[in-house]
């Protein structure tokens, strides 16, 4: 259905607020982007996470929003380069508050605390995200009027105090009216926060999950893996 919208003109919407529906692909581009520097052990110690504010203030996710690194479902090894054996599961973030950090045996030995296998750089290799309540046959008519986004890319922080975070659409992104796909949209910026994303404008996420395969190349072959649902979020801020 999505392949013959892709043959209509595209258009061009102006900048703003908009209810979007975020897919697995998606999301996996936020979610990889908050992996850096947002869950690692000597990040919240030298006070340079990306999530200072949940962090130093107590700021909360939406309660639906429970993060882990699941090392058993993922297809990385469960040990990591210098041998460390990692536990089958880490939560990072459980019903929208930070739970634990990921800690190398370095981290561990320099802040005086167990290790629990991480990296040295101290990011998810197997990231999941909990589903929600929405059904995938759903997502149309709960989005309603909106912007239907499959892939992002050129991600980048913005402000990485404030977990700010912007980048392009990609691949099929769609304008979508009474929850009907419409046409596909030119190329757009986006500019937010994962306090809105993942907070108070979070409408849902889907019951069903993709798990995606990382398909990274540089210097090996990546092992990492994600699980994760589709979200739909409510004046997600479209700059350009």
């Amino acid at each position: 259905e999505q392949l013959d919208v892709l043959s209509r003109p595209p258009r061009t919407i102006p900048p703003g607020r908009y209810r979007v529906y975020l897919a697995p692909a998606a999301l996996y581009d936020i979610v990889q982007m908050l992996a850096w520097g947002g869950f690692g052990l000597k990040d919240h110690r030298t006070k340079q996470t990306t999530l200072l504010k949940m962090q130093e203030e107590g700021v909360k996710l939406h309660p639906s929003v429970t993060i882990r690194e699941n090392t058993r479902d993922g297809v990385a090894p469960n040990f990591q380069e210098a041998g460390f054996i990692k536990p089958d599961h880490v939560t990072l973030i459980e019903a929208g508050a930070l739970h634990d950090c990921l800690v190398s045996p370095r981290s561990a030995k320099e802040y005086g605390v167990p290790t629990n296998g991480a990296s040295s750089a101290e990011v998810p290799e197997a990231v999941e995200m909990a589903a929600g309540e929405i059904a995938r046959d759903d997502v149309l008519q709960r989005l309603g009027t909106g912007v239907y986004v499959n892939n992002l890319w050129y991600l980048n922080y913005s402000d990485r105090s404030a977990c700010r975070m912007t980048g392009m659409t990609r691949f099929a992104t769609l304008w979508v009216e009474g929850g009907i796909i419409q046409a596909p949209l030119n190329v757009m910026r986006f500019d937010e926060t994962i306090y809105r994303m993942f907070g108070d404008q979070l409408l849902g996420l889907t019951a069903d999950r993709d798990f995606i395969l990382d398909p990274g190349t540089y210097h090996r072959r990546s092992t990492d893996s994600s699980h994760l649902p589709g979200a739909l979020v409510e004046d997600f801020n479209f700059t350009l």
